[in-house]
């Protein structure tokens, strides 16, 4: 029961540690080539020799890696749309606009 703890204390701390270091501007690019050379590298936490036991730890770097690359995308994606729509409003803003009085007839 204690050691399920610890594992879930730790793997929470590893996931916003890693999070937080892709996030930074700065260090993303050296995160995401650390993780491909970890992943394509022989030396591992758990050597892939194991069957099942190797491949998880692959498993997760790689889980983690394309979820916090695509969560970067996405939310790039999100600020360009509202540049864009902001854009458009000031340009739209900035039109001619011509009231018309209409007239119903019968």
């Amino acid at each position: 029961m204690k050691a399920k703890f610890l594992v879930r204390i730790f793997a929470n701390w590893f996931h916003s540690w890693y999070r937080n270091l892709i996030r930074h501007p700065k260090h993303r690019w050296w995160i995401i080539g650390g993780t491909l050379l970890y992943l394509l590298g022989p030396i591992d936490i758990s050597p892939d020799v194991f069957p099942v036991l190797g491949w998880i730890d692959d498993g997760v770097v790689v889980t983690l890696l394309v979820t916090e690359v695509s969560q970067l995308l996405l939310t790039q994606l999100k600020a360009q749309k509202q540049k864009e729509s902001v854009a458009d409003a000031n340009q739209s803003s900035t039109e001619t606009v011509i009231d018309v009085n209409a007239v119903s007839v019968s």
